[in-house]
């Protein structure tokens, strides 16, 4: 029989292996957790990138675009946010900004600073909602109104015509309602190059002799007064240079961004996708899913649409000889003809990537809470084939 000290002092080592090896599970229980944070966060950085972002907007509140915004969405875009046409829209970037003077007068002030000096304006409107007269036209002599919108020069000099320059003017009837659009193009464009210059539009209504019209009569909607959906707005069309890619669905590579994802969490293969991973060369070239959750990434708080996207990805052999099902380049073919007659050491077969890539549309809110439409490039593997 051990004495009770050997067995107190064996108790004392079980007891300190015992306890060591429950430290060495816990530093590597969070050393693992940290560095699948750190994977996280890095991937979550480079998709922010992807969409021309550095960080991710923060969004104060629950907040509704307007729905011009949100028709010309749907007009751009499929259910998957995938460009139906990408000649629909001029340029590759749709901005909408709120007026931010409020005034009980037609004047308005529009912060362009979320605009990149890089981005370039191709046309710029005003929209305005006018609203039913107080007074009823059938009793007003006046059928038509001249609305002139002016870019504001002077701020002292409001007033007189110096301070002012018109940049569109048109005739209007007066017992319409709903929205009417200005092109301000010259103004944004002014406002862009000298920060400075952006002192704000006016806006003024004249009967066609020329004298001022009765308020009553000819309103639009501004001010605190009237609902969020007719407030006045600027949209700016623009184009920040990655047009001409857009039009292009020739692959120049794989899909920016998203070739080392598929495992963070938003992202997501198929079923049998997975049953395949085990056994990759039996199956030919060929295009699988790959769904992009933007709920489960954590961006459902600031994009209106869509709440995620199928980007599919490339996946298979490409085996002797390539057949057109595996829609090959000649170098693919080339480069397989002599990988199988081993004519040079070291040549492997082609791969399977994307041969046809589209477009998507993101609609959502930028930093200053302004909505943004937005076209992104090469973003769905439209199909495969060997390379």
């Amino acid at each position: 029989m051990l004495p009770v000290a050997m067995i107190t002092a064996i108790a004392t080592l079980v007891s300190m292996a015992t306890a060591r090896s429950s430290l060495n599970y816990l530093e590597s229980h969070f050393s693992m957790e940290n560095e699948s944070e750190e994977v996280r966060s890095a991937a979550i950085k480079r998709l922010l990138e992807v969409f021309g972002m550095e960080d991710a907007p923060l969004l104060r509140g629950d907040k509704q675009p307007p729905q011009y915004m949100v028709d010309l969405y749907n007009t751009v875009a499929d259910v998957d946010g995938v460009t139906k046409d990408p000649y629909i829209l001029e340029g590759n970037t749709v901005r909408s900004f709120f007026d931010k003077l409020h005034s009980e007068q037609i004047e308005f002030l529009f912060n362009l600073s979320m605009v990149a000096s890089s981005e370039k304006v191709l046309t710029a409107e005003l929209h305005l909602f006018k609203l039913r007269p107080q007074v009823s036209a059938t009793f007003n002599r006046y059928h038509f109104c001249q609305v002139s919108v002016y870019q504001l020069l002077d701020s002292s000099k409001m007033n007189i015509t110096q301070g002012k320059k018109l940049l569109s003017s048109r005739l209007i009837p007066v017992p319409s309602t709903g929205w009417e659009v200005f092109t301000i193009t010259q103004a944004v464009r002014s406002w862009m190059a000298v920060e400075g210059n952006n002192l704000g539009l006016l806006v003024t209504v004249q009967t066609l002799g020329g004298s001022q019209m009765d308020e009553k009569v000819v309103r639009f909607s501004s001010g605190r007064n009237h609902h969020k959906s007719k407030q006045p707005m600027l949209v700016l069309f623009t184009d920040d240079g990655r047009r001409a890619a857009a039009l292009d669905n020739t692959v120049k590579g794989t899909v920016p961004g998203l070739s080392n994802l598929p495992n963070t969490p938003g992202f997501h293969r198929s079923a049998r996708s997975l049953d395949y991973d085990e056994d990759v060369e039996k199956m030919t070239c060929q295009r699988l899913p790959l769904y992009v959750d933007f709920e489960e990434i954590g961006w459902s708080g600031w994009i209106v649409s869509p709440r995620g996207y199928n980007a599919y990805h490339c996946k298979g052999s490409c085996p002797f000889p390539l057949g057109q099902n595996m829609r090959p380049t000649n170098h693919a073919t080339v480069q397989s003809i002599i990988n199988a007659l081993k004519l040079t050491k070291g040549i492997e077969t082609p791969c399977c990537a994307p041969d046809k890539l589209f477009s998507i549309n993101l609609l959502y809110f930028d930093d200053d809470e302004n909505v943004v439409l937005k076209q992104y490039d090469d973003m769905v593997a439209g199909s495969c084939g060997c390379h």
